[in-house]
This record gives structure tokens, C-alpha cells and sequence, in this order.
């Protein structure tokens, strides 16, 4: 037989047991479920539209996206002799590398996406972006554009990050509406070797034309 002191403990432990069942409380959290990542700019690479921007480091970058290209008419062009052709990559067009001096090239980039993508002003700042300077204003966007005209093409021409310094990044770059999408040609590098094919690249311009032109 028990003590008495061990019956009355007995006793009172099922009304604690029961206290304590009811201040327990059972809690369920929902985890959201994890999504993969949306290319950065740092992953994307400088290729696509407005969205997708960064610096340029190549034609392949992209490969895994689902970024279309313009199809359709296309334009044809003739590339300065001593611009090296390169593979083009998933997005590109054509890519060429412009010997520099001390292994630093330049790179020249041609992509097409359908219909405007987004527009000359936001283009215009993607690329602005690239080289670390501020975006324009519509207003300013006159200022900053120079409009040219070769073999029935409007070419939208622009300069960007000159002045900075040799090593300092520059951009020459025009974008050529045509056959309902947007054509895209850049050439970016340091800008000493820029300023210098600043000239190649005015030339480059005026050979462009419809592919189906004689």
C-alpha cells in the first residue's frame, strides 16, 4: 500500500496532465515554396532589351533565356577588315572583337528583338547604364542622339562615357528599326581604343543595309 503522501500525488496528476493538455497549442506555418531566380543583370549579360541590362561580356550569356529575336528581313553589313568575327551566341547576330592594345578589344555586339522593346529612350538608357552614367529624360534624349540616314535605313546614333579616362568604359552604339523589329549595333571597350575606332565604326554604319539589297 502507498503512503499516504504518494496517493494524494496520484490523485492530483491527472487534472494537471488535463490543465496542461488544454494550454497546449498545436501551430501549423505555411512555407512559400521556393522559386528559382530571375537573371540578374550581373548573369544576363548587356544583350537584351530593356529588363536584362548589364555589361556586355559576350554573345552566349543569355542562352538560357527565353529572350525572342527579331525574325524576318535582316540587314547585311561590311565589318572593317582588321574586326575579328566570332561565333555569335544565342541572342546575338554577328559579334566581333576589335584588337586593342595590351590584350584590352573591344567588343561589337549586333542583336534584334521584335517591335521597338520598350523604346529609343529606353534603350538609349540601358546602354547609358552600362557605362555608369545617369538615365536621360525624354527631353534630354535629342541632345544625346545624333539621327542618320544610309540605304533607306533611320539610324539612331550614340556616344557614351567618353572623357573619363583611356581606361574608363565607352560605348558607340545605333539602333536601326527594320522589317517590324529593332536592330542593335554596339561597340564598347575602353575608351582610348574606342575614340580611336570611332571612325571604323561611322564607316561601319554606312555600309549597312537590307540584306536583300544588291
Amino acid at each position: 500500500m502507498f503512503p499516504r503522501s504518494v496517493r494524494l500525488a496520484l490523485l492530483l496528476l491527472p487534472p494537471l496532465c488535463l490543465a496542461a493538455c488544454r494550454d497546449a497549442k498545436v501551430t501549423a506555418y505555411r512555407i512559400p515554396k521556393e522559386t528559382d531566380p530571375v537573371p540578374s543583370a550581373a548573369t544576363a549579360g548587356g544583350d537584351g532589351p530593356p529588363g536584362m541590362t548589364g555589361p556586355s561580356t559576350g554573345g552566349g550569356d543569355m542562352a538560357a533565356t527565353a529572350v525572342p529575336t527579331a525574325q524576318g528581313p535582316g540587314l547585311a553589313w561590311t565589318a572593317p577588315p582588321d574586326w575579328v568575327s566570332k561565333p555569335a551566341g544565342a541572342m546575338r547576330k554577328a559579334t566581333y572583337a576589335v584588337p586593342g592594345n595590351g590584350g584590352a578589344d573591344g567588343d561589337l555586339s549586333i542583336t534584334a528583338f521584335p517591335s521597338d522593346v520598350g523604346g529609343e529612350l529606353a534603350n538609349v538608357n540601358r546602354w547609358r547604364g552600362q557605362v555608369q552614367l545617369p538615365p536621360l529624360a525624354e527631353t534630354d534624349l535629342a541632345g544625346a542622339v545624333t539621327r542618320l540616314e544610309y540605304n533607306g535605313l533611320h539610324i539612331a546614333f550614340v556616344d557614351f562615357g567618353a572623357g573619363k579616362g583611356a581606361d574608363s568604359p565607352r560605348m558607340l552604339g545605333a539602333i536601326v528599326p527594320y522589317g517590324g523589329g529593332t536592330w542593335f549595333f554596339k561597340l564598347s571597350g575602353p575608351d582610348a581604343l574606342i575614340a580611336k575606332e570611332k571612325p571604323a565604326f561611322e564607316a561601319f554604319l554606312k555600309t549597312l543595309k537590307p540584306a536583300d539589297q544588291p
